[in-house]
């Protein structure tokens, strides 16, 4: 897994690229030029590792744009500390990301080949958040409540278990909507009942499905 001077730089050219597009907070900026993307992709794909573009990694799933993730994680305010809940580990890439903001990750991913890979890949990078081979819309009750919530699929309406387990002051950023396009909604928890939405502009993810793929 080699991190070479080369990528380094192809990682700091993409640094500037979300900048440029409107990314902001320097911590979260300096994660992405941070964690070597390239690792977490399939090798067919690694040349364009640092492109600002989703690509397949597998199960019907993708690795997100560099700019959804930056913007997604800019919205969910990461502390150091942070008890944070990651709907979709994916690749492991969010994951990673959250991690170099100081937060305690809880990963939970449905399809059993990327649980697996991203379970094996993260330690090795030095990352080491908690696993679970489990279905996302129903969180993880047992490990509540959470900081802060980020989900990293569709929803056509947010699940409930989520609001419930997230903390009073706590954040939930996720795209709700239809297949072919979604609003980002960030999710503030006023209080035990109340919340305030809004949202965030237009992304495509692919949809948050129900239940566990044992392939």
């Amino acid at each position: 897994m080699e991190d070479s001077f080369r990528h380094k730089g192809l990682r700091q050219k993409l640094v500037e690229e979300l900048r440029q597009k409107g990314i902001s907070d320097e911590r979260v900026l300096a994660a992405i030029g941070k964690v070597p993307r390239h690792v977490f992709m399939d090798s067919s794909f690694i040349n364009y590792s640092y492109k600002d573009k989703a690509f397949p990694i597998g199960a019907g799933q993708t690795i997100s744009q560099p700019f959804t993730v930056a913007f997604q994680t800019q919205l969910l305010e990461v502390k150091p500390g942070d008890k944070v809940l990651e709907i979709g580990t994916g690749s492991g890439y969010q994951a990673a990301i959250l991690i170099e903001l100081g937060a305690r990750v809880f990963t939970v991913e449905r399809q059993k080949e990327l649980y697996v890979k991203a379970m094996h890949l993260l330690p090795q990078l030095g990352y080491r958040p908690t696993f679970f081979f489990s279905d996302g819309t129903l969180g993880l009750p047992a490990y509540a409540p959470f900081d802060k919530i980020i989900v990293t699929a569709a929803a056509e309406e947010i699940p409930q278990p989520l609001l419930q387990q997230l903390k009073v002051g706590g954040r939930l950023v996720v795209p709700v909507g239809k297949k072919n396009a979604q609003q980002m909604m960030l999710v503030e928890k006023i209080s035990e009942t109340e919340f305030r939405k809004s949202s965030h502009g237009n992304f495509i993810f692919v949809p948050l499905l129900k239940g566990i793929e044992i392939k």
